[in-house]
């Protein structure tokens, strides 16, 4: 075992110990995520289950150029003899004819010498093979891009809340304050009654951001297909992500050759034009070597006494060649190439429409960049007019509205920090998904 599967397995392990007692929650890192869909989601099993079924249609196919070997018997019992009549000049004869017992035993066997056909449908049972092959690394891509997005929307849904629970314990600490200073006669109603009417709208904003977190988590429990009764938290933030963002959006490869859907569809023309190759096959005469070796008894009385076994055996060779069939071949192989030079105008449609998914994906990327630095200094200058209005508050030379607009603006542009990391960050996965680039090696056991 590997590092990767001992830790896969130490994970589940502890996962396990869990499902009886919830105290603690487990902590995850994306790679922890995306490494437990992986290895765990029942899609990524069908598919592998997939692969192994495919692979014994393969062999069976091969096992039509093997021989072909069947044995038989027979007992049968006379009970009326057929009776023929013959003049014999004095009168009419009757003779019974047969033995009361009757056995017999053969072994034949055929040999395929030359199939044709056959052989190029063992080709397209490869190429078949290829086609699950990529189907399962497509269904692992798509797992590997919902889990990145229900992660990151975790991460934002997190740290929004981090930042309303900031604005809420400002906001709950003016109002307590407020109230003091309203008792002892230093502060109008109107201002408590604005401090606490600014606590009671932060707090269903704080219900929602609890709601979408329990959400997201279900969501990704689903996709590893881990215990909903588990708890979990993510080990990473916004922030960590953004210290990385920008290395490796200069060094995106935009190249389709991995794109998945590209990879199925020139897999699906090979199997096509093998297709047509096993029609054309189906004009070609098939050859077949054949044995047989026999042994027959008769006997009167019991049937267990008297044998007496006679011998026979011949070989042979089979020619079957198909002359007409109605055109339907002719028929058949007109579809197949049809069919063939159809799919080059659809690949020719798919890399137009994948083109324009990547270019909107690294315009979303650059857009994302410039608000990420945009919002960085938003925040900045949020935060030192917020520092400036609460000197001035103190020192009596501004009001408490203008402190909680600044307090506001801050909060706004927290949350807008946040959002559009979460914004490049899908839109990298997003790309990551159409260039089909993911490093699912990475993440599965071997």
């Amino acid at each position: 075992m590997n590092k990767k599967t001992l830790f896969v397995a130490a994970l589940m392990i502890g996962v396990a110990t869990f499902l009886g007692k919830a105290q603690a929650a487990l902590n995850l890192s994306l790679d922890d995520c995306i490494r437990l869909a992986l290895n765990e989601n029942p899609t990524v099993k069908i598919d592998s289950m997939e692969l192994v079924r495919v692979d014994y249609s393969k062999r069976e196919a091969l096992g039509q150029l093997l021989p072909e070997v069947s044995f038989a018997g027979q007992y049968s019992r006379t009970l009326m003899k057929q009776t023929m009549y013959m003049d014999t000049g004095q009168g009419v004869a009757a003779i019974k004819m047969g033995r009361d017992n009757t056995y017999s035993a053969s072994l034949s066997a055929t040999i395929p010498i030359y199939v044709p056909q056959l052989w190029k449908s063992l080709k397209l049972s490869d190429t078949q093979i290829l086609q699950n092959l990529e189907t399962a690394r497509a269904s692992k891509l798509s797992l590997v891009n919902q889990v990145k997005n229900a992660y990151y929307a975790l991460l934002l849904a997190t740290d929004s809340k981090k930042v309303l629970m900031a604005n809420y314990e400002t906001s709950k600490m003016n109002a307590d304050i407020f109230a003091k200073k309203y008792e002892i006669g230093v502060a109008s109603e109107y201002d408590m009654l604005r401090a606490n009417v600014a606590v009671t709208n932060l707090e269903p904003s704080i219900i929602d951001a609890d709601n979408s977190i329990n959400k997201l988590k279900l969501q990704l429990k689903l996709l590893m297909a881990m215990d909903a009764s588990l708890d979990f938290n993510p080990t990473e933030s916004l922030d960590k992500f953004k210290t990385e963002m920008y290395g490796r959006a200069m060094s995106v490869d935009t190249s389709l050759v991995n794109n998945t859907s590209l990879k199925q569809l020139d897999l699906q023309t090979d199997m096509l034009r093998q297709s047509l190759d096993v029609q054309k096959a189906s004009w070609l005469p098939t050859v077949a070597a054949t044995a047989n070796l026999a042994y027959s008894s008769m006997s009167n009385g019991n049937p267990l006494d008297n044998f007496q076994w006679m011998g026979s055996s011949s070989v042979g060779v089979s020619v079957s060649i198909p002359l007409y069939q109605g055109g339907r071949r002719y028929y058949k192989q007109k579809q197949a190439e049809i069919a063939v030079r159809e799919m080059k105008w659809q690949r020719e449609n798919l890399t137009r429409s994948l083109n324009i998914q990547v270019q909107n994906e690294l315009d979303n990327i650059t857009k994302s960049m410039k608000q990420v630095e945009a919002n960085t200094s938003g925040v900045k200058q949020a935060e030192k007019a917020h520092d400036i209005m609460q000197q001035t508050f103190k020192i009596g030379s501004g009001t408490f509205i203008q402190l909680r607009d600044t307090e506001d603006a801050l909060m706004a542009a927290r949350l807008s920090y946040y959002q559009s990391i979460y914004n490049y960050l899908v839109a990298e996965s997003n790309l990551e998904l159409v260039l089909g680039n993911a490093p699912i090696y990475k993440y599965t056991s071997k």
